[in-house]
């Protein structure tokens, strides 16, 4: 969309091709539905938020950051706010309120949108795109061609790596696609016990061999096969590279990282002195949810009806080491289609990063997600799909 109305705003005759029966089902769906558009960090910060790659978008985000798209839409009547960590998202709280003026913009520019149309080939003459073939036959001739097709995330949203695979036809490197932002699955089975219960203010680290990822404190989630919430689906993608090197991957949960170890078992004793009759389940309510006493006890081997005068000191160190590194093994992750976003795509060496066109095909034009570049959480790939989309647009119309 921001591609058609760059090419469009600036006198080009713009076709924008669309499977679905409706433009930005996607779009729709970010930010839980409220459309975490960009992060209004500056671009430094921005960069290192990508796994890797995000140099690779920095003549992008000169040409068209930011600033730049907070003023698109607050120009055009809608106004934005930012949140915690710096993440911007319009005041209506709705992903509609930002393709309702996407689709208004390619309306004024003059660009044709037509849905519930399928591309099925990129046609080429000596190594210069030429138009595309549609799957009824039809073909439908043009200068310039952009894919901008997404990943293979949501693919019900038509986001189903096609664009991928045709430019892989052509003979563009493709980085293998996996899941990023995604939750990952267990060994153990303790986690369906557990479903739907948030740890908050906790910290989890990944352990690799001599590897270590440390998170930020914040919030998990447990599902029916593992863990997921922001803090296990901003680390995914560094944990999936971990488990492709063939190494096992353990998380160990610190679900009281505000205390030392030695600081916690000092409470533990006092909270075990000061209710020396009651039994260790009924102590530890204060230290863990409800739901996660059973298990905890189960993993530390602890029989938690005891009383706590009657408690070991072994039991009591058993207790302290779980609260500071509760252990599962990670088995995997869910499927890509689970994921918030793809990574992989298109490989970078075959696009010039300064206009987003293909190093083997004159003519035709990468942007977005399909582009093997991935961020965490926060607004940097949808500010990435912006930026690519509105540096593909221009550089296909002034060319």
């Amino acid at each position: 969309m921001m591609a058609g109305i760059r090419a469009a705003s600036l006198g080009q005759d713009v076709m924008l091709l669309e499977q679905k029966s409706s433009i930005g089902n996607k779009l729709l769906l970010s930010g839980k539905g409220r459309c975490n558009l960009t992060n209004a960090e500056d671009l430094e910060y921005f960069l290192k938020r990508f796994s890797k790659n995000g140099d690779f978008l920095r003549d992008a985000f000169k040409k068209f950051f930011n600033r730049e798209l907070m003023d698109f839409f607050q120009s055009r009547g809608l106004k934005l706010k930012t949140e915690r960590q710096m993440r911007v998202f319009p005041v209506t709280d709705r992903s509609s309120s930002i393709l309702d003026i996407l689709k208004k913009e390619l309306e004024k520019a003059g660009a044709q949108v037509i849905c519930k149309t399928k591309v099925v080939d990129l046609l080429t003459e000596k190594g210069a795109a030429r138009g595309v073939r549609l799957d009824n036959g039809r073909e439908i001739p043009a200068d310039r061609v952009i894919l901008a097709t997404g990943g293979a995330s949501y693919s019900f949203t038509g986001s189903d790596s096609a664009g991928i695979r045709l430019a892989g036809k052509l003979g563009h490197a493709i980085v293998p696609l996996s899941p990023g932002l995604v939750p990952l699955t267990v060994k153990e089975d303790y986690p369906r016990k557990l479903e739907g219960l948030a740890l908050r203010n906790i910290r989890i680290k990944f352990l690799s061999g001599k590897v270590r990822i440390i998170s930020d404190i914040g919030e998990l989630v447990f599902t029916a096969t593992g863990i997921s919430g922001p803090l296990v689906i901003t680390l995914s993608g560094r944990v999936i590279d971990m488990l492709g090197r063939g190494e096992k991957v353990f998380a160990e949960i610190d679900l009281k990282p505000a205390l030392s170890v030695q600081q916690l078992d000092s409470r533990l004793l006092r909270e075990f002195k000061l209710n020396a009759k009651k039994n260790i389940r009924n102590t530890l309510k204060e230290l863990l949810p409800l739901r996660l006493i059973e298990v905890f006890a189960q993993t530390a081997g602890i029989d938690t009806f005891k009383k706590c005068s009657q408690a070991t000191q072994k039991e009591r160190e058993k207790i302290v080491s779980l609260l500071k590194g509760f252990r599962m093994e990670i088995s995997g992750a869910r499927p890509i289609e689970e994921g918030m976003v793809t990574r992989g795509g298109v490989s970078l060496k075959d696009i010039n990063p300064r206009t987003m066109e293909s190093r083997l095909v004159k003519g035709l034009y990468f942007c977005g997600e399909m582009i093997d570049v991935d961020a965490d959480t926060g607004g940097f790939n949808l500010q990435a799909a912006f930026s690519t989309g509105y540096l593909a647009g221009e550089s296909s119309a002034l060319s």
